[in-house]
């Protein structure tokens, strides 16, 4: 049953409190934007990895590549290690105590890392320069950088819209900014403080608004939209359990322990699960598909299930289809390929390959060996990241990477890794 529903209630006052922080601009910052103004091309100075405030300490002066250098992040325990993305080679390893989580920052280059109460941003040291019709491309050492947001209990950060939106779950605050801002310090940050914290998402929309969800510390039951202003032009609150996004050509998802949340051309849907407990809690998409792929699981009383099937959401058209895949995945399994399909790394090792209209299982590609779901989440799997054409996948048990072509649907490269890999990301250089 798919319905569209209005705001179930009129704000009768504001969400939470919406202000913008503004930070002062380093002047080394502006004499560099000066300097690059006044050169030609074949003399501009590369930005660097950053102001003083942003650059690992002892970080050496940035190369020049002939082209874009993509990298890979993994976390382990005890640290960060850095891989090039085309021969998997290691770059550099960052001591981190802690189990650390990781984002993409948006920006193509930094990383997100949420460490115990702050989101930390971590610089992969490649990125390139437009100079008119052509780009320069740099490289440096990988490190830490210096700027960090405050988090207690750091969640979800999402990039959507060319803004990234971070969110503290022992808080509720929310922090929205422009990533390619990172490489001058801190950049000036949208502050939005919600009424209740909880583990919670927001989505920067391509209007200026967000995309914020409801609830308290002890349960989420719905979403709120906001205009750029913070004023609250939307709601449902017809989604327990309420967890995950996904931004899907045009639209944002939600998921809920009953179905999914739709945000599309200013109205929110409703698409119910066949089962009255159907969590679709995590999910991937693409801007390349008006299809979402997420997980579904029907057992409400599990410490642990392992599902068989995935969903297929149509954003466009409401409708949701279940795919039978034979084996059951994590939730690190999820992503999607250059061309919309949906790829699902499988228990029995393979890297399982969907049409997202028909649901049809186009292509079963073996990786790694047989594997199984650790009973903690936290636990290193074997998890998927999917970087252009490119599927990597961690392979905790050999300590190995793998790197399979979606064009052809071969490994083409496999390297040992000096650590038990567990979280990945990668940058697009």
């Amino acid at each position: 049953m798919n319905k569209t529903l209005p705001p179930l209630r009129p704000p009768t006052r504001p969400l939470g409190e919406t202000r913008i922080r503004r930070r002062a601009r380093p002047a080394a910052a502006a004499s560099l934007a000066a300097a690059l103004l006044l050169t030609s091309c074949g003399q501009a100075a590369p930005a660097g990895p950053g102001t003083a405030e942003t650059t690992p300490s002892a970080s050496p002066a940035p190369q020049e590549a002939s082209a874009a250098t993509p990298r890979l992040v993994m976390t382990y325990d005890g640290g960060l290690m850095t891989t090039d993305a085309k021969n998997l080679e290691v770059i550099a390893e960052e001591p981190l105590a802690g189990f650390n989580r990781l984002n993409p920052a948006g920006d193509g280059r930094h990383v997100l890392v949420s460490t115990g109460d702050a989101f930390q941003v971590y610089d992969a040291g490649a990125w390139s320069s437009r100079h008119g019709d052509h780009s320069h491309h740099y490289t440096a050492q990988p490190g830490l950088t210096s700027t960090t947001f405050t988090a207690p209990e750091p969640g979800h950060a999402v990039n959507h819209a060319g803004m990234t939106a971070l969110f503290s779950d022992g808080t509720g605050r929310i922090e929205v900014f422009d990533p390619a801002d990172l490489t001058e310090g801190k950049p000036e940050v949208k502050e939005h403080l919600l009424e209740h914290a909880h583990h919670g998402v927001a989505v920067p929309l391509e209007d200026g608004g967000l995309l914020v969800t409801l609830g308290t510390a002890d349960s989420r039951n719905g979403i709120a939209v906001l205009d750029a202003a913070g004023k609250e032009v939307a709601r449902n609150e017809d989604c327990p359990g309420t967890h995950g996004e996904a931004a899907a050509d045009g639209a944002v998802v939600v998921g809920c322990e009953d179905g999914i949340l739709i945000y599309r051309d200013g109205k929110i849907t409703k698409v119910d699960s066949p089962d009255s407990y159907g969590r679709m809690g995590n999910q991937a998409g693409t801007e390349h598909s008006t299809v979402v792929l997420g997980d579904y699981k029907v057992d409400q009383d599990a410490e642990l299930e392992r599902p068989e099937r995935i969903s297929l959401i149509d954003t466009a058209t409401a409708q949701l289809q279940l795919v039978d895949l034979g084996t059951s995945y994590s939730f690190r399994s999820l992503g999607r390929g250059p061309h919309g399909e949906a790829l699902v790394l499988g228990t029995d090792g393979a890297l399982h390959i969907i049409d997202p209209e028909s649901g049809t299982i186009t292509q079963r590609i073996p990786v790694v060996e047989e594997w199984s779901e650790p009973p903690e989440w936290q636990q290193p799997r074997p998890t998927l990241f999917v970087q252009d054409h490119t599927a990597y996948v961690t392979d905790p048990a050999g300590q190995k990477l793998h790197a399979v072509d979606l064009e052809t649907g071969e490994v083409t490269a496999t390297a040992e890794l000096p650590h038990v890999p567990n979280e990945i990301t990668g940058i697009s250089g």
